[in-house]
């Protein structure tokens, strides 16, 4: 573990702990540097990890802020597989797999992407996400048949993006996505242990492959108080 890292530690158990809490102010890097005994860009390099976690806010004239680092941004432009997602993050992560079979592809979560949606032979996987410890998002993923006619269970339980692109070869290009706010179903409620009357972000995509074969369609239910959508925009 480098210093940088060591100072990161450090600074984020503290953070965790309540030490510095929500909307307070980190010490300057020059503190930093005679507290921990490093150098200026060692100290930099720590709070610039600190920010890419999700810990902290940097403030021109202020200083570090730290923030609620309890919500994870999840990226809206960019195609990121839960697996990517975590190690990004740095989150511990697992999947529970409730649901891998055959059947038809269900056409009304997929409507208004794809008005003209057939309900086609698909693989449904079914999988509770968690973080930390704790489940997060229920995702419903559809694979057409004919583009991928098995899945074995322990890519469903890993990652099926690896499983597309290294074991079968395929090249994913683009997705489609609509993003909206439910009231939390039973089902949700149950699988994410929500109370009644709570509400969860819904992500619905339908991605493409470079040859421009739709393949894959996706429900992802998100727990509202867990995440933020964040995307990058460009005045043209």
């Amino acid at each position: 573990m480098g210093k940088y890292e060591r100072v990161f530690e450090d600074l984020s158990a503290k953070i965790d702990d309540g030490t510095y809490p929500v909307g307070s102010l980190l010490p300057s890097e020059k503190k930093l540097t005679e507290t921990y005994g490093v150098s200026r860009e060692t100290a930099r390099k720590a709070l610039a990890l600190l920010t890419d976690r999700g810990y902290i806010q940097k403030i021109m004239g202020k200083g570090s802020v730290v923030i609620n680092h309890s919500q994870y941004a999840l990226p809206v432009s960019n195609i990121v597989s839960y697996k990517e997602f975590s190690a990004n993050t740095g989150t511990g992560s697992r999947s529970d797999v409730f649901a891998l079979e055959e059947t038809n592809l269900p056409t009304a979560p997929f409507k208004d992407l794809a008005p003209d949606l057939e309900p086609l032979p698909a693989i449904h996987v079914g999988r509770v996400r968690y973080l930390d410890g704790e489940p997060a998002i229920v995702d419903n993923t559809y694979v057409l048949s004919s583009v991928v006619p098995n899945i074995p269970r322990e890519a469903a339980e890993d990652s099926l993006y690896e499983y597309f692109e290294n074991g079968l070869g395929l090249h994913i290009a683009y997705s489609s996505k609509q993003i909206k706010v439910e009231p939390a179903t039973a089902r949700d409620r149950e699988l994410m242990k929500l109370a009644k009357g709570e509400y969860v972000a819904v992500t619905v995509s339908i991605t493409s492959l470079e040859d421009t074969t739709t393949f894959e369609y996706t429900e992802s239910r998100h727990r509202a108080d867990k995440f933020i959508y964040q995307d990058f925009a460009r005045r043209r």
